[in-house]
């Protein structure tokens, strides 16, 4: 599916922009909200990098920018952490009502102490990841160095920060003061993953550990050992996103309406071309054509699948046929083609008429004596998609949306 521009209102109503990742061509089985670092945006590479990673375990992830930052409305200078909070809450809410509600809560640097602060006012979350995260807000002040003095005689001023202007005013001093994370960490009804650098510039590593001990379980740590605090290297933004999906896997519940049942098969094709995800159970896989009529050969095609389910069937059925008489059958090699033939022997059939044609042939391997051989010829014609195909199958279909 891609990449989806989004737009919604924030806290103070203000347009906030985003863009949702998904996975390509198959519904999400849960989404998440990731909240990015102090005067950062959606579009960082690492947090592009890391939704895409996500979205390869089948996650669809939010990342947008907060109040006067990136492409949102506002005025930067009228934010402060409990803003930020409160776009997080709003965030959420739109994925609620346009998709579903967000499972995973991910955030980078001070995005990473909004997300601690705002998973208690979601309730479907049940997962919760900080990267190079303070335990306390109030370590963003940090970064003002003296133009903290000045913002407080003034009540506001500009400040550079990562090479760019910001105006700062008092009531965001006052405001991230405040805003103490240690009560939101332990009263957290979340699972918690912990990333961070022992060589972080920014947010020293004891950060990670005073949210660690402030933390119940189920909580993990994972060391970025090298990586610097905006996680600049692609390798270090793409392992963080495998761990997260890895990790979330135990925590997240599938919050698909069509997860296929036991013997059901879901197949969707997205607009735009040929390719379809076919979900069977817990397993995924893709069937698409060739360039020639439109596809994008990306996978076998619907026939393709058909011979390989009779292929499947047959070197199944041998072997537990020989399993069954204690015949030395190493395994079973079995090749198929399909093709359309002119009808024969159809009074009514037109010339132009064809029948669908499946040539198998089967290798054996093994100490077999030829009696064995013959006996498991016939064997291979028993196997039940073979039979299926034999006598044919109705196809009863109904319009459900």
């Amino acid at each position: 599916m891609g990449s989806i521009r989004h737009e919604f209102p924030g806290a103070e109503g203000h347009t906030l922009s985003a863009r949702l990742e998904l996975p390509e061509d198959v519904e999400p089985r849960a989404y998440a909200l990731f909240a990015h670092c102090f005067t950062c945006t959606k579009n960082l590479t690492a947090v592009v990098r890391i939704a895409r990673e996500l979205t390869a375990h089948g996650i669809g992830v939010l990342r947008f920018d907060f109040t006067g930052l990136g492409e949102s409305e506002g005025e930067f200078a009228d934010t402060n952490f409990s803003s930020n909070v409160g776009d997080l809450v709003a965030a959420a809410r739109f994925l609620e009502e346009r998709y579903r509600a967000p499972q995973l809560l991910i955030g980078h640097s001070l995005g990473g102490a909004a997300v601690l602060k705002a998973a208690s006012e979601l309730e479907e979350v049940t997962a919760v990841a900080t990267i190079a995260a303070p335990s306390d807000p109030a370590h963003v002040l940090k970064l003002l160095g003296g133009t903290r003095e000045e913002i407080e005689r003034e009540g506001e001023a500009e400040v550079r920060l990562a090479g760019r202007p910001f105006r700062i005013r008092k009531q965001f001093l006052d405001d991230v003061a405040e805003a103490c994370s240690e009560e939101a960490i332990q009263a957290l009804g979340a699972s918690l993953l912990i990333f961070h650098s022992p060589t972080d510039e920014l947010v020293g590593i004891e950060n990670a550990e005073h949210i660690y001990r402030a933390a119940r379980h189920p909580k993990s740590f994972v060391s970025l050992d090298g990586a610097d605090h905006l996680l600049s290297d692609g390798e270090d933004a793409r392992y963080v996103g495998r761990v997260i999906g890895a990790w979330a896997d135990r925590y997240l519940s599938d919050s698909r309406e069509d997860i296929p049942e036991e013997g059901e098969i879901v197949a969707f094709t997205p607009s735009g071309g040929l390719r379809t995800s076919i979900r069977a159970g817990r397993h995924t896989l893709v069937a698409d054509e060739p360039a020639s009529v439109g596809g994008t050969e990306e996978g076998p095609t619907p026939y393709d699948l058909l011979a390989a389910a009779l292929g499947a069937c047959t070197g199944m059925t041998l072997q537990l046929y020989a399993r069954r008489k204690k015949w030395p059958l190493e395994a079973a090699h079995v090749r198929l083609r399909h093709r359309k033939e002119h009808a024969r022997d159809c009074e009514e059939c037109r010339p132009e008429d064809r029948i669908d044609v499946l040539d198998r042939e089967v290798s054996l391997i093994g100490q077999l004596d030829a009696e064995q051989r013959g006996r498991l010829l016939e064997i291979a014609n028993r196997c039940p998609v073979h039979r299926t195909l034999e006598r044919g199958v109705e196809v009863e279909t109904r319009l459900i949306g």
